[in-house]
Parts: C-alpha cells; structure tokens; sequence
C-alpha cells in the first residue's frame, strides 16, 4: 500500500476548503430541518434530516479525503458541484438571482480547483505523470 501523499497543492486545498463548507452547511441545514419538525410531517422531516445529515458528512469526509490524496473521493465532489450547478440554474431570475450566482461560481471554482493539473498530478497513482 502506497503511503499518504498530505502536501495537497493550492487549487486541491480551495476546493475540499469549498467542499468541506458545504458539506458543514448541510449538517446546519439538518438542525435547521430537525428543529421545524411538525406532527403533520414526522416521516419527511426525519428523512430530510438524515439525508442531510448523510450527504454533508460524506463531502466533510471528501473534502478531508481528497487533500490526503484520496482520488476515489474526486468523484462525488465533482457530482455535487454538476447537481449545485442544476440547482442555480433552477435559482436563476428574479430576487434569487444572486444565490444562483454564488451557487454557480463555488460549484465552477471546486471543479476548476479539482480538475487543475496539480490536482490531478497529486491525486493520480503516479504524481509525476510518468508512465511506465
């Protein structure tokens, strides 16, 4: 087994920070979700609770993976920002314009961030881009 690469370059360590941001903004949304429970929707707001719960937990542990040189965890942190993208999309126009562009922008920044040579160079099998 190879040993842990930690020295994440710049772009890597923007992204899981954006990342790990919003991992931590979904778990204040399950609070947020827990705490306007009512009788009338126990089953949704329990369920709505633990996906949020879920889903921010597993980018907050993506976000962490990735800057130890992690590559299998590139794959749902660049899912989330192609769903963020989605989302803004849906928030264009009208008083929710500007989310839609905060949105857009951390989603294009994480990918950009991700996808950045010296990302890719430190979370490849080979860092050097030697093939052998």
């Amino acid at each position: 087994m190879s040993s842990l690469r930690t020295d994440a370059p710049a772009p890597l360590v923007v992204a899981a920070s954006l990342v790990a941001v919003e991992g931590g903004l979904l778990l204040l949304l399950s609070v947020l979700e827990l705490g306007s429970l009512s009788s009338g929707r126990v089953l949704m707001g329990v369920t709505t609770t633990a996906f949020f719960v879920v889903y921010g937990a597993a980018l907050v542990f993506c976000a962490w993976a990735v800057t130890r040189g992690r590559s299998w965890a590139r794959s749902p942190i660049v899912l989330t920002q192609l769903i963020q993208l989605g989302v803004a999309w849906s928030f264009r126009g009208g008083s929710t314009t500007v989310v839609a562009i905060v949105l857009a922008v951390v989603a294009l920044v994480v990918v950009a961030g991700v996808l950045h040579p010296a990302s890719i160079d430190a979370l490849s099998d080979d860092p050097q881009g030697h093939l052998d």
